[in-house]
């Protein structure tokens, strides 16, 4: 037998028959055989082959086959020798099959739990088992355990012999103690503080909420990205020259944390020089410049830059150049420390709306999404109005995404739209319970559709049952009424609530319609009746004008709404007023007015800092008192927390006739009761901070000022103000607030100087 190949140690075949004999070389192959084979099929290694039986045998073309052979990647070593035969030479693959794993057993973890150890390993029983791969295997586990915070853990894996053809590999964890990020320290920074630098980070230092927030654990590819953010703070703000390494990682000396170390090299700081424009011009040059926030003279901004490259194509985008090309050039001028820039454009073709499709709506009327969009077919290409109608259709609340893209269309200059959706389930059916400071303990059902009939129609049918309210709600709404841009609807209910002096009964209903006068702008008239009854009146509260009445009132406001998501914003703004006159009949007759305006502003790393301004006033009119429960109250966990609910208002001390416990004598209590307001003034200040943003966990810090005013007393005569924080959180049951109010100018005898919790908990109706 002659051996022709030992591909494993490298020598290839033509070498081995030049020595060991020229004769086999070019001999007839009578017949190809296979050994060594258990697992893999003889055919499958055949197949491999390119030398059949009746072929001539060269060196060459079996060292290819034994490397195809190996190519397999079922095999640690392949071996082709001849053994000669009548007529030819019989040619023999001898195969050495890689082992299987048959268990993969993890010691040592207990901190992390073995499901997840094994799916970082990436190993499994019944595959085949490579040293290599066993190696990355425990890195791949030593990563995970840095990234849970334990840097000290040391991983070691090892494979053992079962038999000829199976192997056991064991993955052996010393965990050790979890070691957070103590200290991130920057050398050489003179523009920007420590502080500031940190606050880009995406990286934190631990602190005593590390436990909840994973702030202060170390990894590798986000501490490497922290380095790029970094330098995103230097560009944008003039360094164009900035450098910023890779940050170094190492133990403190008593090893109870980490320190971060990154080095920066600043450079000068430049500034924006002359701004100029070629190419084709659709515009005055002077208008182009006012749209930009570069402007000659100020500190360069990469970001802006890049803000204006987009600007500008949109501008050109809205007039239906779709492919536009904004190209802008920098020089950078070392002596006067200026960049220049020269915008570049390029216009293309005119491009037109061709045909829009709908996909993945398998619910949703297409006219309901139609209707939602800011383009239309055979319109002229605008960029401003994709974007707007990805923004409405979201806002819809009807859909999980809901992507644009466009396509080219029947001809060169035209494009089709697709729109895909994907649904979510807009119905809910809930039974379930809910805690409020202000309301208590309550029961709660309710059945609400935000889409019914897959049409856009509101409809809900809801119940609350608790220890101080009760609601009954029916209402549908029709937001596109008859497919026009009228919103009409309706609502029959019924309530009953404890107020702190009395309770309120009222059942009634209403009929609304709506109408938007642009796309931030719209009106809302409401016409309502109710029947209400006032009982269980505190013997503080003295006479209550009238106990049952009727409210027969219409109610206009008009809200604008600039606000980038309605369900969450971030950015924009919210304009409400409102005017409603009681008096179309019924008993009650009064004016109310209302405004209130909310605005938000992105801070940076997902957190918002947000402002809200409430002004009220309500007069009676025909010379009739207004009614208690008309009137202005505040405090609570809606208004100014750390005060009681309600207890924000004008009061009365009377002396309410008693019996002495020790003399048994009749006697008089001083019992003060909250009487309402006819004018109000609320400013909330809140900043929400992610803290969990996968669970949608907040952190929120507010500052609350305001009061409720009686007919003798000026606007802002007084001002009580709180301040305090909270969590936020939208939890399986509902909306989760849990917020510590303390007032930072307590009324004597009313208020706790220490604050209240607000807690808050499900959906109320």
């Amino acid at each position: 037998m002659r051996r022709l190949q030992a591909t494993s140690l490298g020598i290839i075949a033509a070498v081995v028959l030049n020595v060991q004999g020229v004769r086999a070389e070019g001999e007839k192959i009578i017949d190809v055989r296979v050994k060594g084979n258990r697992r893999v099929e003889t055919a499958a290694i055949t197949n491999a082959l390119s030398l059949k039986t009746g072929d001539l045998l060269y060196a060459e073309k079996v060292d290819a086959d034994v490397r195809a052979v190996y190519k397999l990647g079922q095999f640690i070593d392949v071996r082709a020798e001849t053994e000669q035969g009548d007529g030819g030479v019989v040619l023999v693959y001898t195969v050495q099959e890689k082992p299987i794993i048959r268990e993969v057993r993890i010691e040592g973890n207990k901190e992390l739990s073995t499901d997840k150890v094994r799916d970082a390993l990436g190993l499994k029983a019944n595959t085949i088992f490579s040293q290599k791969e066993l190696t990355l295997a425990g890195k791949r586990v030593k990563k995970l355990y840095g990234d849970e915070g334990y840097y000290l853990a040391e991983v070691t894996t090892r494979s053992e012999k079962r038999s000829d053809t199976d192997v056991r590999v064991i993955v052996s964890v010393a965990e050790g103690e979890k070691v957070l990020i103590k200290s991130i320290r920057f050398e050489g920074n003179k523009a920007f503080n420590a502080s500031k630098l940190r606050g880009v980070m995406e990286t934190k230092e631990k602190w005593f909420l590390s436990w909840l927030t994973g702030a202060g654990t170390y990894k590798d590819e986000v501490v490497k990205n922290d380095a790029n953010l970094i330098a995103d703070l230097y560009f944008n703000n003039g360094y164009v020259n900035v450098k910023v390494g890779e940050p170094q990682v190492a133990l403190n000396e008593d090893k109870s944390g980490l320190i971060v170390t990154i080095g920066i090299t600043e450079g000068d700081q430049f500034r924006t020089g002359a701004i100029g424009y070629k190419g084709d011009l659709l515009e005055k040059e002077e208008d182009l410049t006012k749209v930009l926030r570069l402007k000659s003279g100020d500190v360069f901004s990469r970001a802006n830059l890049r803000t204006d490259v987009m600007t500008l194509t949109d501008l050109y985008a809205d007039k239906g150049f779709a492919f536009v090309n904004v190209t802008p050039l920098t020089k950078v001028n070392p002596e006067t420390k200026t960049v220049d820039l020269t915008f570049e454009f390029e216009k293309g073709e005119k491009v037109f709306f061709d045909r829009i499709n709908v996909s993945g709506n398998t619910k949703t009327r297409d006219k309901v999404i139609r209707r939602e969009l800011k383009v239309a077919e055979g319109e002229t290409y605008s960029s401003t109005g994709l974007k707007q109608s990805k923004q409405r259709l979201m806002n819809l609340g009807f859909f999980e995404e809901a992507a644009i893209s466009t396509v080219k269309g029947s001809a060169e200059n035209k494009l089709d739209v697709n729109i895909e959706v994907k649904e979510k389930p807009t119905g809910t059916f809930s039974i379930g319970a809910g805690y409020s400071s202000l309301d208590g303990l309550i029961g709660q059902g309710s059945v609400s559709q935000g889409n019914f009939l897959g049409l856009g129609l509101r409809a809900n049918l809801a119940a609350s049952i608790g220890g101080k309210s009760s609601t009954f709600n029916l209402g549908l709404t029709d937001p596109y009424f008859l497919d026009t841009r009228w919103t009409l609807g309706g609502d029959l209910y019924r309530t009953e609530r404890d107020y702190l002096d009395f309770t309120r009964r009222a059942t009634g209903g209403d009929i609304k319609a709506g109408y938007p006068l642009s796309d931030t702008l719209r009106t809302l008239w409401v016409y309502k009746y109710e029947q209400k009854e006032i009982f269980d009146i505190s013997p503080a509260l003295r006479v209550v004008p009238e106990t049952n009445s009727t409210t027969s009132s219409i109610y206009v406001s008009l809200t604008r709404d600039t606000t980038d998501y309605r369900l969450d914003p971030t950015r924009g703004m919210v304009n409400n007023l409102s005017v409603e006159f009681a008096g179309l009949g019924g008993t009650n007759r009064f004016l109310r007015y209302y405004g209130d305006t909310s605005v938000f502003f992105p801070t940076g790393f997902g957190t918002v800092l947000s402002l809200r301004g409430t002004l009220g006033y309500i007069q009676g009119l025909g010379g009739k008192d207004i009614s208690i429960d008309e009137r202005f109250f505040a405090g609570g966990i809606n208004t100014l927390r750390g005060f009681e609910g309600r207890s924000v208002s004008p009061s009365i001390i009377t002396y309410v006739p008693t019996t002495d416990p020790l003399t048994g004598l009749p006697t008089t209590n001083p019992e003060r009761a909250f009487v309402g307001g006819d004018k109000e003034a609320i400013l909330n200040v809140e900043y929400t901070i992610p803290l969990l943003k996968d669970a949608g966990l907040k952190g929120v810090l507010f500052f609350d000022a305001g009061n409720v005013y009686g007919e003798n007393q000026d606007m802002f005569s007084s001002v009580l103000m709180s301040y305090g924080a909270g969590i936020r959180w939208v939890s399986p049951m509902g909306p989760l607030r849990l917020e510590y109010g303390i007032p930072l100018n307590p009324r004597d005898g009313i208020d706790k100087s220490s604050g209240r919790f607000e807690f808050s908990i499900g959906s109320f109706f």
